[in-house]
């Protein structure tokens, strides 16, 4: 949902080379250049592959080999030791879910496949005694996780993670990661619209990353230009993935502390921060709060957040007050 642009002057010599596929459901894309002579494409490739294949192995909960499922299938009490990688994710999770007081949750799972928005599909409407017994089996409390060992159980039956805010936006950082350690200038890599970017564009200015208008007909209209250098950048909205019943609509994203799909104002927030993951997983959290609570703690944080939020049939733009410098243009 965060669309980006690289515009290359006409006659550069430095033209960057593209690349790019699929991986995690949606799409992947590369833009670089600047790499030292001795570093073929091939090798690029190769370098963010590997990235790309220690995430899928270790938190795609879609893949019922993966470590996030062995653990999600696990019995209680049973512990089981992570990788690093995973351990570093969970870690950041947990403390963000502190931070945000339950806003946002990595135990959800069990929510979102009440809701029909998990691995299984659609469902039927949940009553509220279904979503009050499935409210039980969410929270961290239900986890013991031993940090310097990185060993993880859970106390309670059918406790499962879902990496799903997190695990894109991390795969883009190891991949900017190991575009760094091969000595690539200037690049911009994205995976379904979690992006980084590194050193400067193709014009020899900032990367131009545009914001898209939550419009759930139509795709490509922007409603924000941002202006970036050597960051991450995220967004995260419901206004293409929902469902309505009885004329009310409801989006994917569950608010773990009620055990209902959030309904407020808020269609989309986008995050820059140093790290695609937590920009993601902000993101994620802020658009469960809702805007008046969200724009609060993006001020108290000094965060860089755009919100748009929607009244009947009026929109509207808020921005923080770290993000109005990066603010090329937005729509009047």
């Amino acid at each position: 949902m965060l669309a980006f642009c690289c515009v290359v002057a006409c006659g550069n010599s430095d033209s960057p080379v593209q690349t790019g596929g699929s991986i995690f459901g949606t799409t992947w894309s590369l833009a670089y250049r600047g790499a030292p002579d001795e570093v073929a494409a091939a090798d690029v490739e190769e370098a963010v592959a590997a990235a790309f294949a220690l995430v899928n192995e270790s938190m795609n909960h879609y893949d019922p080999g993966s470590l996030i499922s062995v653990f999600n299938a696990q019995a209680v009490n049973a512990p089981i030791e992570v990788d690093w990688d995973f351990a570093y994710v969970l870690s950041a999770a947990l403390t963000l879910g502190e931070v945000t007081r339950g806003a946002y949750d990595v135990t959800v799972s069990p929510l979102s496949d009440l809701w029909g928005f998990g691995p299984g599909g659609p469902r039927r409407f949940p009553v509220e005694e279904e979503i009050r017994t499935v409210l039980q089996r969410v929270g961290a409390r239900h986890l013991v996780w031993e940090p310097e060992i990185r060993r993880l159980s859970k106390t309670t039956p059918d406790v499962a993670l879902d990496f799903s805010s997190l695990a894109k936006g991390y795969a883009v950082d190891l991949a900017a990661d190991a575009l760094d350690e091969l000595g690539v200038a200037h690049y911009m890599i994205e995976i379904g619209g979690e992006v980084r970017v590194r050193g400067l564009s193709p014009r020899g200015d900032a990367w131009r990353i545009a914001i898209e208008r939550p419009d759930p007909g139509a795709r490509g209209g922007v409603e924000a230009a941002l202006s970036l250098i050597d960051t991450g950048v995220a967004t995260s909205g419901d206004y293409r993935n929902f469902f309505e019943h009885e004329g009310d609509r409801y989006s994917h994203l569950i608010d773990p502390r009620t055990g209902y799909p959030v309904r407020h104002d808020v269609v989309s927030v986008t995050v820059v921060h140093g790290s695609a993951m937590m920009a993601d997983a902000w993101a994620t959290a802020l658009t469960v709060m809702g805007s008046a609570e969200a724009m609060a703690m993006a001020e108290e944080r000094n965060l860089a957040v755009y919100l748009i939020i929607q009244s009947g049939n009026h929109t509207e733009a808020l921005a923080s007050r770290a993000m109005k410098p990066l603010l090329l243009e937005s729509r009047q």
